[in-house]
């Protein structure tokens, strides 16, 4: 795949406002990396882990009705990660040091993944495939209910059916 040399230069504009950025991965909501700044680190890896989390983060916002995910962080022993979404088929993950200041890292992102977006929609291509629409269906973790607790009319037709 051909990376837009304007997404190179931006992922590199960051690393230059974060001295703590260890490594970004631009990916795929999928998994595939689009681009990345990433030298120490497996760009690949982290756009698979990335997507893997994006989805669960999302599975937790719609859980408690908070509607979209816009991001996520990780804090560890020794650094951050941090994600976040960039239209509705991408997310930019960076990797920072433990000293970042967390709420720089936050606005540099933010400002970073706005022009992001631009640049691929200027593009005009989708980044790997069409968005999948959402299918209305029963909320996420929908609680069951014990048989024994149905009115015994329930039971009969839950059986017959």
């Amino acid at each position: 795949m051909t990376v837009d040399p304007a997404v190179l230069e931006e992922l590199d504009r960051l690393r230059g406002r974060l001295h703590e950025l260890a490594g970004s991965v631009l990916a795929t909501t999928d998994g595939l990396v689009v681009a990345h700044d990433a030298h120490d680190i497996e760009p690949d890896s982290i756009a698979a882990l990335a997507a893997a989390h994006l989805a669960l983060a999302r599975r937790f916002a719609h859980a408690v009705n908070h509607g979209e995910l816009r991001e996520s962080v990780v804090e560890c022993d020794r650094g951050y990660i941090t994600s976040y979404t960039a239209g509705p088929n991408a997310l930019l993950t960076l990797v920072t040091s433990g000293d970042a200041n967390l709420a720089m890292v936050h606005l540099e992102a933010r400002r970073c993944v706005r022009r992001l977006v631009r640049i691929l929609r200027l593009d005009n291509k989708p980044l790997a495939r069409p968005e999948i629409p959402h299918q209305p269906g029963p909320a996420p973790l929908t609680r069951r209910t014990p048989m024994a607790t149905l009115p015994t009319n329930a039971r009969r037709r839950q059986a017959a059916g």
